[in-house]
């Protein structure tokens, strides 16, 4: 590893770091694009790659000081916990199956349709 992608890796993971204590997103939108754009990955390495940098005790500090202000529901949080590692382990199967160039679309479908969604919600 090159001391320019260990610097453009602190970037992404500082960028993804306030875009998800702030907005509550990080690594789907921030670090998936910019590990294919800016590293080089494939859509399946940079899904993987995610994936494995978000485990729990990554967002704990950001959870702890939303739970500080009263904005954490944690019997929602631990059936939705429950249920995310259920679903992770049956999507990433799923996805491994894919051919990389339609798992890179569907990806970018699902980003247009919610920003989309966002941008025009009354």
């Amino acid at each position: 590893m090159t001391v320019t992608q260990i610097i453009i890796l602190a970037i992404i993971g500082l960028m993804a770091g306030i875009f998800s204590g702030t907005l509550g997103v990080g690594g789907a939108i921030i670090v998936i694009p910019a590990l294919i754009f800016f590293m080089g990955l494939s859509q399946h390495q940079a899904q993987g790659t995610s994936l494995a940098f978000m485990i729990p005790p990554v967002t704990l500090m950001a959870a702890l000081n939303y739970s500080k202000n009263g904005y954490v529901n944690w019997k929602f949080a631990v059936i939705l916990a429950i249920m995310f590692v259920v679903g992770t382990y049956f999507g990433s199967i799923l996805s491994i199956s894919i051919p990389e160039k339609i798992l890179r679309k569907m990806f970018g479908g699902l980003m247009l349709i919610v920003a989309l969604k966002i941008i025009f919600w009354k």
